[in-house]
């Protein structure tokens, strides 16, 4: 005997009251995640419409009790029927429960009850509704007559100005609603975050290149469901026009009758983005952020579900966007971490796209001026259909030049500027032309490096830096390898030892310092925390308010600015020695993307990248632009070591508050591993246990296991077969395991 466990609402708050039924026998081959089916529900046992969210032997409860489901709803699939099934597969195959999946794939934490615009209508002649005021006359029933007086001298009247004006009364409306004196019409009235001003008409015309790359891809789009997904990738160098193959790309898939998503990694695109979409597609356009309320993205997923619009700009919860006809998921910047979930379930938007795109025809398109290892090797191996463009739209790129800190240091320079960059910054004041200084704070903790010679003091075991702790300790958070903060370099012997590290805060008031005339605006999660301080921020530098923006990583992620001819990298290493083995991929995208912005107008540009190690290979490939140089050379080291992505690899995430229980939950589910691996699976690499860069927050201890040299369905069966144990077994009954697959 099989079992469903149903939904009867697609809403947050009834997600966690799902019903069990008994599945009839000849509905068994029937009924799967997502299925739509009819149930007798409550005493009178009315048949009401469900969706099946899980199909499990096991009974939620007594089965001499519960009710049999009476038939699956026949016809077209429906949008919520789709979105279950993928929070199903998301559930298993990133590792999850299915109420975590479906509150992933159903983002708005709750129905907001959508704003209505109501209005009042005379349900009379004019000559009864006279007839009525000397009624209510007799009765001195006041207010009405004044209602009734106002209807007749007004077609319709807003209930706002009924209740606000003429000091009606609720409970007067609702009785002369009651009566037939009066009709009370209710408008939905959806919030729209996007305000379509006023543009010049979009007359943007593809170059060859771009054309070619458009026409390639259309050829392939066919908008049916298939094995298969229909990825593309475009690879395109700064400037290059993604963005406007995009765009003919969505207005292709809206003249056939079908929606689009894209995806941007940062909400601080977001305002330059809408502002193109919206000068072409008009109010066609819509958004969703995470600075939106609840109400604003509940809005603007009912309106795409009604078909009010037809293309959805946000980050990665956009993806979920319940259109019933979608045809496009565009992912701009596809290497961006920011696309891979750091909360249960830990999934990747652009695997999770991938399943979107077989279950609805929806083509993938993939654009990046620096591709993620993982695309590119795919791209490679013929998986995804590869597009190049390689020429400039506007302006030439930029000269880099690459300024050795340790030379600076040397000639007694100790100022966050080097020289050549401090004289660089005056000449483009003096020639009213704009400059971005972009710290790279991404994988800072804390590492150890030497002035002199450039070196970072690394673990002998892995290939990552050592974190310096609190107590002078250097650990491995990879292998937990851990040694004491030596006196001098281990390398060359110099004195010139120590923690590395910057903020903006610092090099603003340092610019303000050294130029004091200059006009600073400085953008980095502090000044960004309120609604709107984006764009604020964005608009300001756009309009020539200032005449430097200091900032991370979100001020060189796709902004277009034609009077930046000077980007300065202020600290390359600090994403260079992260903790991570995609750190050399992290510096050289976050390189390439800086220099991008430079020189994207009239005048000629200059990047100054600022490091201590000027002859690392992804400084170099990324100094002049080389993609192809820095994959062969990361690609190498991947395979050396088995990394993705020529390797799968999964973690295995534990916390507990109580450090004994931890230890012997961890202890446990290590040994259960080994012996899968024994029994099942001899190539199994097992890393650890060890602590995580963070081992301990708000009390909670962590530990974290890695797993790699096996399959990807290999690792999701080993997974399964873990969370069968986790889920028996006592040793965790206070501990959280969670999955997370490195993509």
């Amino acid at each position: 005997m099989k079992f469903a466990n149903i939904i009867i609402d697609i809403s947050h708050e009834k997600l966690d009251h799902p019903f069990g039924y008994i599945i009839p026998e000849e509905l068994e081959n029937r009924i799967f995640a997502g299925t739509g089916v009819m149930i007798p529900f409550g005493r009178g046992n009315r048949q009401i419409k469900g969706y099946v969210i899980e199909v499990t032997d096991k009974p939620s409860f007594d089965v001499s009790k519960m009710k049999k489901i009476s038939s699956v709803i026949e016809g077209a699939v429906e949008v919520e029927s789709m979105l279950i099934k993928l929070a199903w597969w998301i559930k298993e195959n990133y590792g999850s429960t299915m109420n975590q999946a479906l509150k992933t794939v159903i983002p708005v934490k709750n129905k907001v009850r959508a704003k209505e615009n109501k209005t009042i209508v005379l349900n009379m002649t004019k000559d009864e509704a006279l007839e009525k005021i000397e009624q209510y006359t007799k009765k001195h029933a006041t207010a009405r007559i004044r209602l009734l007086k106002e209807l007749i001298d007004n077609d319709n009247i807003s209930r706002r100005l009924v209740t606000d004006k003429l000091n009606i009364s609720d409970s007067t409306i609702k009785s002369m609603e009651i009566q037939g004196d009066i009709v009370v019409n209710a408008d939905i009235d959806y919030r729209n975050p996007v305000t379509v001003t006023s543009q010049p008409e979009y007359d943007i015309v593809l170059n060859n290149e771009q054309r070619c790359v458009a026409e390639e891809i259309k050829k392939n789009m066919n908008f049916k469901p298939s094995k298969f997904p229909n990825v593309h990738l475009i690879h395109g160098i700064t400037g290059s026009g993604k963005t406007e193959v995009y765009m003919d790309l969505i207005d292709y898939t809206i003249k056939n009758g079908k929606s689009a998503i894209v995806l941007i990694p940062e909400i601080a695109l977001t305002y330059q983005t809408v502002m193109r979409f919206t000068r072409r597609f008009k109010e066609k356009v819509s958004i969703v952020n995470s600075r939106m309320s609840a109400g604003e993205k509940y809005d603007q997923f009912e309106r795409a579900k009604k078909g009010e619009i037809s293309i959805m700009i946000g980050p990665r919860s956009a993806l979920f966007t319940p259109f019933k006809n979608l045809g496009l998921i565009v992912i701009d910047e596809e290497h961006e971490s920011a696309y891979k979930s750091e909360s249960v379930p830990k999934y990747h938007a652009i695997e999770v796209a991938q399943k979107r795109g077989v279950d609805t025809g929806a083509a993938i398109v993939l654009g990046s001026a620096t591709p993620s290892l993982e695309s590119y090797y795919r791209a490679k191996k013929g998986i995804y259909k590869f597009h190049k463009l390689t020429s400039r739209e506007k302006g030439n790129l930029p000269t880099v030049s690459i300024v050795d800190l340790r030379e600076e240091l040397k000639n007694d320079n100790k100022s966050i500027f080097s020289v050549k960059l401090s004289e660089l910054i005056k000449d483009r004041l003096q020639k009213k032309q704009q400059t971005m200084l972009f710290i790279n704070r991404r994988g800072y903790a804390g590492f150890v490096s030497c002035r002199d010679c450039g070196e970072a003091i690394k673990c002998p075991h892995c290939d990552v830096t050592l974190k310096l702790h609190t107590n002078r300790k250097l650990v491995c958070h990879y292998c937990g390898h851990t040694e004491m903060m030596p006196g001098l370099c281990p390398g060359c012997g110099s004195k010139n030892i120590g923690g590395f590290g910057i903020g903006t805060q610092q090099i603003e008031l340092a610019v303000k310092k050294m130029f004091p005339t200059a006009k600073v605006l400085r953008m980095d999660a502090d000044t960004t925390s309120k609604k709107g301080s984006h764009d604020r921020i964005l608009s300001a530098f756009a309009n020539h308010e200032a005449d430097i923006l200091v900032g991370t990583q979100m001020i060189v992620k796709g902004h277009d600015f034609p009077n930046v001819t000077l980007v300065g990298v202020l600290a390359a290493d600090m994403s260079l020695y992260a903790s991570d083995y995609r750190a050399a991929e992290r510096t050289f995208q976050l390189l390439c993307q800086a220099a991008g912005r430079a020189g994207r107008g009239v005048s000629l540009g200059d990047v100054v990248i600022q490091t201590y190690s000027p002859d690392n290979y992804s400084i170099k490939a990324a100094s002049h632009q080389d993609y192809e140089e820095f994959y062969q050379e990361e690609i190498a080291y991947r395979k050396l070591m088995s990394y993705p992505p020529v390797a799968n690899m999964i973690s295995v995430f534990l916390q507990g508050k109580d450090q004994k229980e931890l230890n012997i939950a961890t202890e446990y589910i290590t040994e259960i591993i080994k012996k899968k691996r024994d029994e099942h699976y001899n190539k199994l690499m097992i890393i650890g246990p060890a602590k995580p860069p963070v081992s301990k927050v708000n009390d909670v201890h962590r530990r974290i296991i890695y797993l790699k040299g096996i399959t990807r369905k290999e690792l999701i069966d080993l997974k399964d077969s873990l969370e069968d144990v986790i889920n028996c077994s006592q040793n965790f009954k206070n501990i959280n395991v969670q999955f997370d697959f490195k993509v």
